[in-house]
């Protein structure tokens, strides 16, 4: 008889475009997170929380660059008695269920609604470095309103979330621009109604941060080699229809006044483009208003990426400082952050419009760049150790930790097997301890602790002499009761 073959054991990976977050990283996450959570809630925000999973339906085709709704995101179909049952999706961003959330509760909710919501979004999306699909959204969103106010508010809002959390001032930059503008521009263009046309223009302005004025001019016209040498064919416009374009994308002047004029210039006598230059005019002086100067937010008509996806106003927050990529060439730190005006997308289920705007933070991309500030530490600190000299003693070591916990002290009793000392030692090290608490039997009977200092240890071990490491102790020891107020005195001279 044939031995059964034997199942294979599953292999411990992650799936591929997935990757675990550890401890360390979670805590770093969670703590940014809650500070900003302070932010939008004192801006009056109050929190969502909705499914992570929609309807196919319900998402839409909002997913950009895709044709069909269920392609990019992760679907399934759920199987009835008849086995047709209804398209599910897990969300691809926190805008979309937003809209849905809005349309079915909008009789029970305030007008306008101003809700934030954090949380992880999927991309059915083919990975790359650092492009996962699966990623951290921060969401503020602002529905039921067409006041620029809201969208004034929104950025301001966006930049005091960046200093709060530990980008400062003279580090980031809120842009602003419009899509009513570019769209003037396009009428200014004269390409009417040709839809295919106007995509194409569309298209080739969201290339303007990657090829500047002249690669956009050419792919405007009659086309350009790329870097790789290979020939790009243009829209095919001529010079004097894609001048607009270029006017638009480089209006930017010193000053607020100069860039809305060349826009005026830039839109001609359309009015929907006049009607985009009206809105950013009032957002810049409600935002003068508020104290939010051009060294934090400004209008800037270079801002094109989403264009395409809004119907107002557009945001984008830049980091400018330089970081060094993994060439070792210096570059700005770039965008983390973007959001703008959205009034067609509570439509889709209501059939009314819903004016709605908002902003998406990268949590990430921001995550990164406050290491990259040193505002979050390298690694973070462990929990203080109490380490166990006697396993019948266990209760006594319980009692030490309470002690700490009750005072606000991270703090754990070691729970392996305590035969080896050293390899308690080594476990607080691996935990990145800032102190080991020892009680052995002597100890106990003289009624003290001795206290480990584990940072300075570490520090004198690297470089102190004999003399110096007996001048700087870094193990002390005290009474049993005195445990807590030496624990506390050590972390706050650590900080």
């Amino acid at each position: 008889m044939a031995k059964p073959k034997k199942q294979p054991r599953p292999k411990a990976v992650t799936p591929k475009g997935f990757r675990d977050y550890f401890g360390e990283e979670v805590t770093q996450r969670t703590e940014m997170l809650r500070t900003i959570a302070g932010v939008y809630h004192r801006y009056g925000f109050d929190a969502l929380e909705s499914s992570a999973v929609e309807t196919v339906e319900a998402l839409g085709k909002f997913l950009p660059d895709v044709d069909r709704p269920n392609e990019g995101v992760f679907a399934w179909q759920e199987v009835d008695e008849n086995d047709k049952g209804d398209w599910m999706a897990l969300r691809y961003d926190l805008t979309a269920p937003l809209a849905r959330v809005y349309a079915q509760h909008r009789n029970d909710l305030p007008t306008p609604y101003r809700r934030y919501a954090m949380g992880p979004v999927w991309r059915n999306e083919k990975p790359g470095p650092g492009r996962y699909r699966q990623f951290y959204q921060c969401d503020a969103d602002t529905v039921g309103t067409a006041s620029m106010a809201a969208d004034a508010e929104i950025c301001a809002m966006l930049s005091d979330t960046l200093e709060t959390v530990g980008i400062p001032r003279g580090d980031y930059l809120v842009r602003v621009n419009n899509r009513k503008v570019l769209n003037g521009v396009l009428e200014a263009m004269g390409l009417g109604e040709d839809a295919a046309a106007r995509d194409n223009v569309l298209r080739t302005i969201d290339k303007f941060d990657k090829v500047g004025e002249a690669g956009v001019r050419a792919l405007l016209t009659k086309g350009r080699l790329d870097a790789s040498g290979a020939f790009i064919d243009g829209v095919g416009l001529s010079d004097d229809q894609a001048e607009p374009v270029i006017a638009f994308l480089t209006s930017k002047a010193v000053d607020t006044a100069g860039t809305l004029a060349n826009l005026r210039a830039a839109v001609g006598d359309s009015k929907i483009g006049a009607d985009g230059i009206s809105e950013l005019e009032q957002i810049g002086t409600l935002l003068d208003a508020g104290g939010y100067g051009a060294d934090r937010i400004e209008i800037d008509p270079s801002v094109v990426r989403g264009l395409g996806y809004y119907t107002g106003p557009v945001y984008e927050a830049e980091l400018t400082f330089e970081i060094f990529d993994e060439k070792g060439r210096k570059r700005q730190f770039g965008s983390v952050s973007g959001g703008g005006r959205y009034d067609d997308l509570v439509k889709r289920f209501t059939g009314q419009e819903v004016p709605a705007t908002g902003i998406s933070i990268g949590v990430d991309r921001l995550l990164a760049a406050l290491r990259e500030k040193g505002r979050i530490a390298a690694q973070a600190t462990g929990p203080v150790v109490v380490t166990v000299m006697d396993r019948d003693r266990m209760a006594d070591y319980q009692a030490m930790v309470a002690e700490l916990r009750n005072a606000g002290i991270r703090a754990e009793v070691y729970l392996g097997n305590p035969k080896n000392f050293g390899n308690q030692l080594k476990y607080a090290d691996k935990r990145n301890s800032p102190i080991a608490v020892i009680e052995g039997g002597d100890e106990k009977a003289n009624g003290i602790v001795q206290i480990k200092d584990l940072i300075l240890g570490a520090k004198i071990a690297e470089s102190a002499t004999l003399e110096e490491w007996k001048e700087r102790p870094s193990q002390f020891e005290v009474p049993r009761g005195d445990l807590v107020a030496k624990v506390r005195e050590i972390l706050d001279n650590q900080d």
